[in-house]
């Protein structure tokens, strides 16, 4: 789809697996809050300032991501230090004012500590 119809077309597709609150809730539940958005030497990352979505594929290992900026209103929205491991280096913590979350969590790829759709 990226390949055919754009960056574009494919993170209007993959929006329909956002929830919002609901996807929101269960990303800071489960730890899937990054204080960047994680990408790999492979990866690609399509990014627009004025829209709220990310978008992180690899066409070398076929998996694409759609993460979206949610800004923190408080500490207590964040993932708190119990949930975080050593794993988990690129996850919120109380001092990030802008963080992404996975729109769905399910993982990619055993080998990437990744979340995509």
């Amino acid at each position: 789809m990226i390949d055919r119809d754009g960056a574009t077309a494919a993170i209007e597709y993959l929006q329909q697996w956002d929830y919002g609150e609901e996807t929101t809730d269960t990303a800071l539940e489960n730890g899937y809050v990054y204080d960047r958005i994680p990408a790999g030497s492979t990866d690609r990352t399509i990014k627009d300032d004025g829209s709220a979505y990310a978008l992180t594929y690899s066409t070398t290992f076929g998996y694409v991501s759609l993460l979206r900026r949610h800004p923190a209103d408080s500490e207590s929205e964040l993932v708190p230090a119990s949930k975080a491991s050593a794993m988990q280096t690129g996850r919120a913590h109380p001092d990030v004012a802008d963080p992404w979350v996975a729109t769905r969590d399910r993982s990619a790829s055993p080998a990437r500590h990744r979340v995509a759709l």
